[in-house]
């Protein structure tokens, strides 16, 4: 009986540590039916097979684009291209917006601007960046950052806007430096909403890599869309559509990571079971 015991409490000990395993597995719940559905439905003919392809055919595709070298390729191109893009806008963002959060005489010179700027779509900026920068690699790096810059400066600049006027006064009564305010109370105060400004301009990077490969690009995953549309290839498009959302549910899922690292002081609601 004592041995029963101890196995119980043994497999009792493990039970929290198999949540967050459980709560993965459901994750691949919705994802897992929608392609059953799809495969049943394109299969019975009720889809017609030439405008949404079975999910298995849209597999064999992407089976043959491996073998070939040629998902590789494109793979790497659209991570090199959002990597860039969202490296620059956003560090660009950060220090910006941290300048016009510090100052009001920078927010009255800068913030009409950018907010204007902010609402031209992406696609406009496509003829004027093929204009200046012709149709290499870097039209569709700016095009990329002008995605990125946005998200991540009205996050940290609402951040440092809502940080607690005592904790500054206290940095002020023991003399910190202009610099030493932003990087010991400022800039930590301000993390959760930067770090949720960086997930949305993640996010927005991979949207705008789209418009930016339709930018006479050879390869990519905007090629892959733009390709399988002109040679009226669903599974092509389908297929190409499906490595945006893998690779940026990827991307978002390290950010998390590194976001969950930078603030695990926070004691923050979790969320119900229900």
């Amino acid at each position: 009986m004592s041995a029963l015991n101890l196995r119980l409490s043994r497999w009792a000990e493990r039970l929290p540590s198999l949540r967050p395993s459980l709560a993965n597995l459901r994750g691949w719940a919705v994802p897992l039916a929608l392609l059953l559905g799809l495969e049943t439905l394109v299969r019975s003919g009720i889809l017609p097979a030439h405008q949404m392809p079975a999910p298995t055919q849209v597999a064999q595709t992407l089976f043959h684009l491996a073998v070939s070298g040629e998902l590789l390729r494109h793979i790497n191109a659209s991570l090199l291209r959002v990597a860039g893009g969202f490296l620059i806008g956003a560090g660009l963002a950060i220090v910006i917006g941290t300048w016009v959060g510090l100052s009001r005489r920078a927010e009255a010179y800068l913030e009409p601007t950018f907010q204007a700027l902010r609402a031209i779509p992406s696609l406009a900026w496509v003829p004027l960046l093929l204009l200046w920068l012709g149709i290499d690699e870097t039209p569709k790096v700016v095009l990329i950052a002008l995605g990125a810059f946005f998200p991540v400066y009205l996050a940290l600049l609402a951040g440092i806007r809502n940080i607690d006027r005592k904790l500054v006064e206290v940095g002020q009564l023991y003399q910190l430096s202009r610099f030493a305010l932003v990087r010991r109370i400022l800039l930590p105060a301000a993390l959760p909403n930067l770090f949720t400004g960086l997930r949305g301009a993640l996010s927005l990077s991979w949207m705008f890599l789209v418009a930016a490969e339709l930018i006479a690009a050879t390869r990519g995953l905007g090629y892959l869309l733009s390709d399988g549309r002109e040679t009226s290839r669903p599974d092509l498009v389908i297929a190409a559509i499906l490595l945006l959302a893998v690779l940026g549910k990827l991307s978002d899922s390290l950010l998390k990571y590194w976001e969950t690292r930078a603030l695990s002081w926070r004691d923050s609601y979790q969320g119900g079971e229900n």
